[in-house]
């Protein structure tokens, strides 16, 4: 077997250490074999042997005589981050089922955290599972990161080896079992992944090479070295990393974390090689891949073809829709929401057809202008992701509550109809499609103590800022915390839960029978509000939707004839006088009285 590595910054020697699994820790210096790396004739700062290993064989490297390192790109840390790797076989797992085709128009996504999604926190107790979802009507869950990163539990953006998967969740094996069993009942997978930094505890990365840069500056700390000397082997490292999700573990697509955070200034920018090599592999492979950027920039750059001057990425999520929606419904104006909460039936409204709210006007928040147009007749709506609920918007609350914590079913009910007809690609958050009433909040299980008590400080400190006090911001670190996390389905068949359920699956099965909830068309959606009565209409097609978000009943003046298609609560058709009467807190979905089922 080749063992290679790049470690420019070793001067003399790299040796890797390789033995059987069954080797205890205590043992490995005796037992395990010593085989001296050769330097690549040809790629500069290349390392690389022949030796014998088998799959679960444990390895590690030493630069210059230094402790026994993992390699950059195991794909199986068995000890965590800070053990050696093990070798992974991808060719040994016999796939059961092929993979659906599955398009990102006319998809539901489900967003998931493995950890809390079950209380066994596995992925195969996750796995278990996803027949509720493909019941629910969903086309694909989006995992949240799964890659190592020190202790049990946490939101999995502080992983530190991105060619592996996160031990406790299962390891390589398991993510192969949920895919494959996600495909057998006609799920598509997309994996979040990030980029943009790696986490502060158990990378071993800066050892090996320049994978970071001091050239710039971010939130935390030396950037990840895109455009700096070396840079070229960290791109293909991310790279390879990226195709090899889609590729070994037959993932369907890769949610970007944060690519406004990515410190690029090439010509070339990573994000535009990123996408053309996913392009090829899904031509090689015959089947469509995709991904989905996370960007607070609100440029339609972002989304737009590379043949066209693009980042060519195939989506984003789009946050403005969820501040509009946000303050609508909670009337919450702090921070971010302040731009949205002067007008959020307006804000609502122009979200739902424009995309971005920010569109080169003035953003308060920021204390400039903000954002640039989509091109509503060339850009498709499902570039674009929709959502009321994410891990962002809850977890980064002071206690992680939900919408379901201060809102009314009927509320609920109209968030839900709100994404679900929308244009853009709807997106849940676990547990919303029953309002559930666990919170979900910020939790960490980090080793290092001193890290432990920075990142509790921290967060009391972020919090005591808005007029929280120190008792009440959960400890991240405190397992209670993660436990309260974790999703109770006992609520799912008790009232409301089981009503708002049902309505969800109401409201799914519409958007994937009535052909008009999946135009493309951006151009063709027309909103109407009243700001002070809080209601919405808006138009996909032959198709009405209207939402009342205020506590009584409103009097919508729609005028021609139309059919009752879903209503939250009993609710007739407009008569001659055009008025729908639509009860407060409530949400109907209307057919053109002319046009077919």
């Amino acid at each position: 077997m080749l063992f290679e590595v790049w470690a420019p910054h070793a001067r003399d020697e790299v040796v890797l250490e390789l033995g059987s699994m069954g080797v205890p820790p205590l043992e490995r210096s005796r037992e395990w074999g010593r085989h001296p790396l050769d330097r690549d004739p040809v790629r500069e700062g290349w390392w690389l042997t022949e030796a014998e290993a088998a799959d679960g064989d444990r390895y590690g490297y030493r630069l210059d005589g230094g402790p026994l390192l993992p390699d950059p790109r195991a794909r199986r840390l068995p000890d965590g981050p800070d053990g050696p790797g093990a070798v992974v076989d991808h060719s040994a797992y016999a796939w059961r089922h092929p993979v659906p085709p599955r398009s990102l128009r006319g998809a539901v996504l489900y967003e998931l955290h493995i950890g809390t999604y079950t209380p066994e926190g596995t992925l195969d107790a996750a796995a278990a599972r996803l027949g509720e979802l493909a019941e629910l009507g969903v086309t694909h869950v989006e995992l949240m990161p799964l890659c190592p990163f020190p202790g049990v539990h946490g939101w999995g953006y502080d992983g530190v080896a991105p060619w592996a998967v996160h031990e406790p969740y299962g390891g390589p094996e398991a993510l192969k079992r949920f895919v494959d069993t996600a495909h057998g009942l006609g799920l598509g997978v997309v994996l979040d992944v990030v980029h943009n930094h790696l986490g502060p505890s158990g990378n071993h990365l800066p050892a090996f090479g320049p994978y970071f840069t001091d050239t710039h500056h971010t939130p935390w700390g030396a950037a990840v070295n895109l455009d700096a000397p070396g840079s070229d082997e960290v791109r293909a490292y991310f790279l390879g990393s990226a195709l090899g999700w889609l590729r070994d573990y037959r993932i369907d697509g890769l949610r970007l974390d944060a690519v406004h955070a990515l410190a690029d200034t090439r010509a070339l920018t990573f994000l535009e090689e990123l996408s053309a090599a996913v392009d090829a592999l899904g031509a090689e492979e015959g089947r469509e891949l995709f991904l989905i950027a996370e960007s607070d920039q609100g440029d339609p750059r972002t989304t737009r073809p590379r043949a066209a001057g693009g980042l060519g990425m195939h989506a984003q999520w789009n946050d403005d829709f969820h501040h509009a929606l946000h303050t609508a419904l909670t009337g919450e104006a702090q921070g971010y929401y302040a731009d949205f909460a002067r007008a959020p039936m307006a804000a609502l409204g122009k979200t739902l057809g424009h995309v971005f709210f920010h569109d080169g006007s003035w953003s308060a928040f920021r204390g400039r202008h903000h954002g640039r147009p989509v091109d509503r007749v060339r850009t498709p709506a499902h570039r674009f992701l929709g959502y009321a609920q994410t891990h962002d918007q809850v977890g980064n609350r002071a206690l992680g509550d939900r919408l379901s914590a201060s809102l009314s079913p009927g509320l609920l009910a109209c968030a839900a109809t709100l994404v679900l007809t929308g244009p853009a690609v709807p997106m849940l958050f676990m547990g919303e499609e029953w309002g559930a009433r666990t919170p979900w909040q910020y939790f960490t299980d980090h080793t290092d103590p001193e890290l432990a008590e920075a990142v509790r400080q921290g967060r009391r400190r972020e919090f005591a800022a808005h007029g929280w006090t120190e008792e009440q911001v959960p400890d991240p670190q405190d397992p209670a915390t993660r436990d309260r996390s974790v999703l109770d389905r006992a609520e799912r068949d008790r009232a409301p839960h089981d009503r708002l359920l049902a309505w969800y699956r109401e409201l799914i099965a519409l958007r994937h029978s009535q052909p008009d909830l999946t135009d493309p068309d951006l151009a063709s959606v027309r909103a109407a509000f009243d700001e002070q009565a809080r209601w919405l209409a808006f138009r996909r097609g032959d198709l009405r939707i209207v939402v009342n978000l205020a506590d009584r009943p409103a009097e919508i003046p729609l005028g021609g004839r139309h059919r009752v298609l879903a209503a939250w609560e009993p609710v007739e058709a407009p008569g001659p006088d055009g008025l729908l009467r639509l009860p407060a807190e409530s949400c109907v979905v209307l057919a053109n009285g002319l046009s077919r089922g």
